[in-house]
C-alpha cells in the first residue's frame, strides 16, 4: 500500500492506494494556515488511516522546492518559508517519503492515462493561480520542475501583465464576482477563453506540446471555452508552432494523489 498526500491552499487530502493504483482510503481536512498546527493536523489524520503499512509516501506540495534538500521554499498561496517539509513527514509515517510540486504530479498522472497516444504532455492547471508541468515519456521533465507559468507576461489592455493576474480563478472571481463554476454568460467565456489562450499560445512555442491537458477549478469546465479557446489558439499558430488536441483532466479532483502514487512507485517499484 502507498499513502498519498496532497497539500493544498485550503484543503489537504490524503489517501492509502494499493499496488494497482486505486485509492482504497480518502480523508480530506483544512489546511491550517500555521506549519506548525499543519504538522498536527497531518499526524492525526495519517493516524487515522486503517492501513498503517505503507511501502512509499509521495506528497504534493504547492509552490516552489530545493529538491536537493528536501525543503519547501515558498508554498505559494500558504505563508509557508523554508520548511523542511519531506523531513518533518518522514517522522509520521513509517516508510519513505518523496516530495514533488503538486502541479507536476497532477501532471504526471494525467500524462499517464495518454502515455499511449502521446509523449509529450503540458498540464496546465487553472485554480486559485495558475501551475504549469510538463510530462515527457511518462516523467517530469527537469527543465521545467520549477517552472512559474502563471507569473508570465502577457499583453492586456496596452499593458504587461502577469498571466495568472487576467486567467487565473482568483482573477475570474475578481471580475466577475463569481467562480467558474456558476459562470454561464457565454460572453464571459469568450473573455476568458481569450485570457486562458493567450497564456497557451506562448507555451505551445516554447514547449511543442503533443497535447495540453487542462485542470483545476476552472480547466475542468472547459467544455463551456474550448470552442472559443481553440479559435483564440489557432488565431496565433503558425507552421513551426502548431496547436496540439486540448483535453480536460480527467481525474481533477484527485490527479494529485494518483501522480503521487506513480511517482514513488516508479522510484521504489511495486510493494508486492
Amino acid at each position: 500500500m502507498y499513502l498519498a498526500i496532497d497539500i493544498g491552499g485550503t484543503k489537504t487530502l490524503v489517501a492509502s492506494i494499493n499496488d494497482e493504483g486505486v485509492i482504497i482510503e480518502h480523508i480530506r481536512f483544512e489546511t491550517p494556515k500555521t506549519y506548525e498546527e499543519f504538522l498536527k493536523e497531518l499526524a492525526i489524520n495519517v493516524a487515522n488511516i486503517s492501513t498503517k503499512d505503507f511501502f512509499a509516501c509521495g506528497v504534493g506540495v504547492p509552490g516552489r522546492l530545493d529538491r536537493d534538500r528536501s525543503i519547501c521554499i515558498a508554498a505559494g498561496n500558504l505563508p509557508w518559508r523554508d520548511i523542511p517539509i519531506q523531513r518533518d513527514i518522514q517522522k509520521l509515517v513509517p516508510c519513505p517519503v518523496m516530495i514533488e510540486n503538486d502541479a507536476k504530479l497532477a501532471g504526471l498522472s494525467e500524462a499517464m492515462l495518454v502515455k499511449y497516444l502521446y509523449s509529450r504532455v503540458l498540464f496546465v492547471t487553472i485554480s486559485t493561480g495558475i501551475g504549469v508541468g510538463l510530462i515527457v515519456d511518462q516523467k517530469i521533465d527537469p527543465g521545467l520542475a520549477d517552472a512559474e507559468a502563471g507569473f508570465m507576461l502577457v499583453e492586456q489592455d496596452g499593458k504587461a501583465e502577469y498571466w495568472e493576474k487576467i486567467a487565473s480563478g482568483a482573477a475570474i472571481v475578481k471580475k466577475y464576482g463569481k467562480r467558474a463554476h456558476d459562470i454561464t454568460d457565454k460572453n464571459s467565456w469568450e473573455e476568458i477563453a481569450h485570457n486562458v489562450g493567450i497564456g497557451l499560445s506562448d507555451l505551445i512555442c516554447v514547449v511543442q506540446p503533443d497535447i495540453i491537458v487542462l485542470g483545476g477549478s476552472v480547466g475542468q469546465y472547459l467544455e463551456r471555452f474550448k470552442e472559443p479557446l481553440e479559435r483564440v489558439l489557432h488565431r496565433y499558430e503558425l507552421p513551426l508552432t502548431k496547436v496540439p488536441p486540448v483535453i480536460a483532466a480527467s481525474r481533477p479532483d484527485d490527479a494529485v494523489l494518483y501522480g503521487c502514487y506513480d511517482l514513488v512507485s516508479n522510484i521504489y517499484g511495486k510493494a508486492h
